[in-house]
């Protein structure tokens, strides 16, 4: 394989990457070690929480989703980190069941020294349904090709 560098990236570039699927035991799983509130771990008293049901935790949706990022996205990247998340909102709930796949956009770049560049993308995620669950800016590092 070879590698994209920045130099290689183009503003406006689209990767789609997924599907994903939760379970509702993957969800409790989750749930019960990071963000263990009922309507992330009992669907009994969830069904008359505040979303009339069990949900993922929107950790555990972040979670999820970038590892076919990382797999389909940044490992074809002459990759070097990430920097920061910005603008992150969890838009709508996950429910069991829910296939993801998630839209990423390359919205810009700039030098950040002589070895590498900043590169801005726009993460979009929507559920089967094609509603919008989860949206954020992932700021990330990118190796500059050495000639």
């Amino acid at each position: 394989m070879t590698l994209r560098y920045f130099e290689d990236l183009a503003v406006g570039e689209v990767t789609a990457v997924g599907p994903v699927s939760l379970t509702e035991a993957d969800i409790i799983a989750f749930a019960e070690q990071y963000d263990p509130q009922s309507f992330h771990t009992d669907p009994d008293a969830a069904a008359d929480g505040p979303f009339s049901g069990l949900v993922a935790s929107g950790w555990h949706t972040c979670a999820v989703t970038f590892r076919p990022i990382v797999d389909e996205l940044f490992s074809q990247l002459a990759f070097a980190g990430g920097w920061g998340i910005d603008e992150l909102r969890w838009r709508k709930p996950v429910r069991p069941g829910d296939e993801l796949r998630v839209s990423v956009e390359l919205v810009a770049k700039q030098p950040r020294d002589e070895g590498r560049g900043d590169v801005d993308y726009d993460v979009v995620v929507r559920n089967q349904r094609e509603e919008v669950v989860v949206t954020y800016r992932d700021h990330v590092i990118v190796e500059r090709r050495v000639d």
